[in-house]
């Protein structure tokens, strides 16, 4: 590294590490089950086995983004005691059981996978299978639910009293339901599908594009891009709801992601541009009164300016970028979506062509861009607290000499299983293409005109 050890900044880029590489398999593993849910619930109301055959070969891949998500999660369980030890200390208690019922969340989830997986064509109604998968798709919302309300804690702490520096008087369910947790768990769990759905669209429009013209591929795009498309208006109405939830508990975030210094009313919302060292915005374009819209619902809101707060209180304004990456993101999916299913219901309209086709392949990798550089603004929007008001970051960090090499070895760990997770899908998938399989179950090779 290029600077002077610090075990609290090592701390920090360990559990950024670590959190980053784990996020793709929650993600993936929160969205998924339910676009599982959806394809066989389809197959089997339409008797259609091209989508029961998408359900089955999900859900062969889901297992092994599971098994990923098991090792970086128990990964963050370690490091939590590890790297932030008098954050558990203090706050282990208030937050414990939010992340004991995220452990029996995901074990009820595990249960229902491996029965669902293992009698697929065991039961003479297909219905008797399909109702297994709903409990996975309930847990693995559940474990987003229950974790998330841990990270809502640290940005809107309550249910507890301080006594001497000690969190005491601890009510767990004042703890888990404050202020942030309504906006901020709607917004994980909704983005979570819409990021699934995008990156199972993304895998069918490679096939699409490739030549392979095959129904199956083309039921697959029109899925996923309508549950896509329902996902995404649902996260642009929390996200308004979010920017409320900011104005009144977390204003200072608020502000440094818009880069609002002065307080006014009908204050215009910041997008892109570049901060001069005088804190003078160039080259960014605003929409007048849209900030004020945001906070309150109306022009005439009077949105705090960063300039009101004590700069040690402030968090650094290059979350500006993330947070315009993630709305941009956020539209452009929207856009994509919402177009594919313009050009399916219009007659004469080929979704499936090369732009359309292009666009979608590119809001695959961007959706999990998106997922990243919303997780980036929440956490490091709220420095410098790592329990908002309550403990700052350096307090609560560890202050082992070791932390660096900590950092290599769990490197050298998420790329072994970046590499292995990537090849055993792709192997487990080329060596039983869709057309095979297809033969297999006597389905017929036809196309889509």
């Amino acid at each position: 590294m290029f600077f002077e050890y610090d075990p609290v900044i090592y701390s920090r880029i360990l559990t950024y590490v670590t959190l980053g590489f784990h996020v793709i398999f929650a993600t993936i593993g929160v969205g998924v089950p339910l676009l599982i849910a959806i394809a066989e619930w389809m197959g089997i109301k339409r008797n259609d086995p091209h989508y029961t055959l998408l359900a089955r070969r999900w859900a062969r891949g889901f297992v092994v983004t599971v098994a990923v998500g098991v090792v970086t999660g128990t990964a963050i369980g370690l490091q939590l005691s590890l790297l932030w030890p008098n954050f558990m200390q203090a706050a282990g208690h208030t937050i414990g059981l939010p992340m004991f019922m995220e452990v029996f969340a995901f074990f009820f989830e595990a249960i229902f996978l491996g029965i669902y997986l293992y009698t697929w064509d065991r039961f003479k109604s297909k219905m008797k299978h399909f109702l297994l998968i709903i409990p996975v798709a309930i847990g693995a919302t559940a474990s987003a639910f229950f974790i998330t309300t841990v990270n809502s804690f640290m940005n809107a702490p309550q249910g507890f009293e301080i006594v001497d520096g000690v969190l005491q008087d601890v009510s767990p369910l004042a703890a888990m339901f404050n202020p942030a947790t309504p906006t901020k768990i709607s917004h994980v769990i909704l983005t979570c599908y819409l990021t699934s759905a995008f990156i199972l669209g993304t895998i069918a429009a490679i096939h699409i594009l490739r030549g392979n013209k095959h129904v199956y591929h083309k039921k697959a795009l029109h899925l996923t891009m309508v549950t896509g498309v329902i996902f995404a208006m649902g996260s642009f109405l929390v996200g308004d709801l979010s920017g409320k939830y900011l104005h009144e508990y977390q204003p200072e975030k608020l502000a440094a992601a818009e880069w609002h210094f002065e307080t006014e009313t009908e204050a215009p919302l910041i997008i892109g541009g570049i901060l001069t060292d005088d804190n003078e915005v160039k080259y960014a374009l605003e929409i007048p009164y849209a900030l004020s819209i945001l906070a309150g619902g109306t022009p005439d809101t009077e949105v705090i300016g960063l300039n009101d707060f004590s700069e040690d209180v402030l968090p650094p304004l290059f979350v500006h970028y993330f947070f315009d990456l993630m709305v941009f993101i956020g539209m452009f999916l929207a856009g994509v979506s919402l177009l594919f299913i313009i050009m399916s219901m219009k007659k004469g309209w080929n979704p499936f062509n090369k732009l359309v086709t292009w666009l979608i392949i590119i809001g695959g990798p961007l959706s999990m861009v998106a997922i990243q550089s919303g997780w980036i603004y929440a956490e490091v929007g709220r420095q410098p607290w790592i329990i908002n008001g309550v403990m700052t970051v350096e307090e609560g960090a560890t202050t082992s000499p070791h932390v660096d090499l900590m950092l290599w070895l769990f490197i050298l760990l998420y790329a072994v299983l970046g590499v292995t997770c990537a090849g055993v899908l792709r192997k487990m998938f080329k060596n039983n293409p869709v057309e095979h399989e297809l033969e297999e179950r006597g389905l017929s090779h036809k196309t889509a005109q």
